[in-house]
């Protein structure tokens, strides 16, 4: 069968799968990778060979990775601690939708997972704000802040596999020099969004003041809750100038430094306890992403890159392959790092790679991530559930603004390739 038949005949029954089912998407990316290598002709023993490897490949990524982010996320809950990162960012950010939002944007990021910045973030948030409209808008924010910075800033598990594949040559910090600023107006512009959204909606009656959170938090920095990130930050150098580590090398140094750290201040009752929810919420995360090495991993093996590739190169401008490609994908399964790690693995070797720039190459993937946040992205539900608005509602208050910040990220990069890269 033609591969680029078969590769939408497998995305479409991903899709239809995943919404009727819900099973976990470990199970539809590795039925995928089955059905997908069946039909473009490898044999049987192939295609489970092609599997053992990506799951394999993505694991040694990121298993390490994700489990200190997962250690780091359940010890702060279980001792209350993300309230007080919350109360601290309070004093700083005085508007309770900024606070949302910057909240959520920078608990993904250490955290390796938006999904579970906005899990610690939404009970707090329901405690700011009583009022369902006003709460309900601090939600979408967390929820659209996280997701920004865990879509663009390096390293989280989605710009990691795409820095690894694209990033030869180039700097992590001189990536993030182009990231994080635009990440950070991005992010304003999602918050004035709602503001322009939503104008029934004022805060102006009911502003927040330090000390609403953790009443008996006082006005100092709670320097428990911070430490693991900030031994994260000064690991950085370190692990750069001091031990001379690779790219690679300083992901999994700087996260086992921020892990040891929450660690080792736990207290001993929540210690264990926490130690055994993060390696059940680690493990659901990483199955997740080794399913789409899987699947990645056997299209490769298909010779898709050199065949379909080839020819949609030929078809659309090449500038815009890899955010097609990222928005296809994304709309079929949900999930941004299943995203990037398929994506990259599919155009690792392709004469796009060498066409665009590594730092917009991973900022055009990055933006595809963003377009179709609906029904088949398990945030999108979870988001539906805490706020309890209809469908329409979340679509218009969640999967508007993230697409509408994909698109700004679009420009960016493709202004970045035409004016600053050529």
């Amino acid at each position: 069968m033609d591969l680029l038949i078969a590769f939408v005949i497998t995305l479409a029954l991903i899709t239809a799968v995943s919404l009727w089912y819900r099973i976990s998407p470990f199970f539809t990316l590795v039925g995928g990778a089955i059905l997908f290598g069946l039909l473009s002709g490898m044999t049987l023993d192939a295609t489970l060979e092609g599997i053992v490897s990506g799951l394999g490949k993505v694991f040694a990524s990121f298993g390490l990775i994700i489990l200190c982010g997962a250690v780091i996320a359940i010890l702060l809950q279980e001792q209350r601690q993300a309230e007080e990162i919350v109360s601290d960012i309070q004093r700083i950010v005085k508007n309770p939708p900024a606070l949302a939002g910057f909240s959520g944007y920078l608990l993904a990021v250490p955290i390796t997972c938006c999904v579970t910045a906005y899990v610690m973030l939404q009970p707090i948030l329901d405690c700011l704000e009583t009022d369902k409209l006003r709460r309900n808008v601090l939600l979408y924010l967390a929820a659209v802040g996280s997701i920004i910075s865990y879509a663009l800033i390096f390293p989280t598990p989605v710009v990691i596999p795409l820095f690894t594949a694209f990033g030869t040559g180039t700097s992590a910090l001189v990536y993030n020099a182009v990231a994080i600023p635009l990440s950070l107006t991005v992010l304003a512009g999602a918050i004035l969004f709602y503001r322009w959204a939503r104008p029934e909606v004022s805060f102006a009656a009911n502003p927040l003041q330090p000390g609403d959170i953790r009443q008996d938090s006082g006005y100092g920095i709670h320097w428990r809750a911070w430490a693991p990130f900030i031994a994260i930050l000064v690991a950085i150098p370190v692990s750069f100038f001091l031990l001379g580590l690779s790219h690679v090398g300083i992901i999994n140094f700087i996260m086992l430094v921020g892990a040891v750290t929450a660690i080792a201040l736990a207290p001993n009752g929540i210690r264990a306890t926490g130690l055994t929810k993060s390696a059940k919420h680690a493990g659901m995360i990483i199955f997740d992403i080794c399913g789409a090495g899987a699947l990645g991993y056997v299209i490769v093996k298909s010779g898709f890159t050199e065949g379909v590739l080839g020819q949609l190169i030929f078809l659309i401008p090449v500038i815009l392959v890899p955010f097609i490609l990222a928005a296809v994908i994304e709309t079929a399964q949900g999930s941004r790092v299943v995203t990037a790690v398929i994506t990259a693995e599919v155009l690792a070797g392709s004469a796009v790679v060498g066409a665009i720039h590594p730092i917009p190459l991973i900022l055009l993937i990055s933006a595809g991530s963003c377009i179709v946040s609906y029904v088949t992205d398990p945030y999108f539900w979870l988001v539906q559930r805490t706020t309890g608005d209809d469908i329409n509602t979340v679509v218009k208050n969640y999967t508007l603004p993230i697409a509408l910040a994909g698109i700004a990220i679009l420009v960016v990069a493709i202004a970045l390739e035409y004016l600053v890269f050529r």
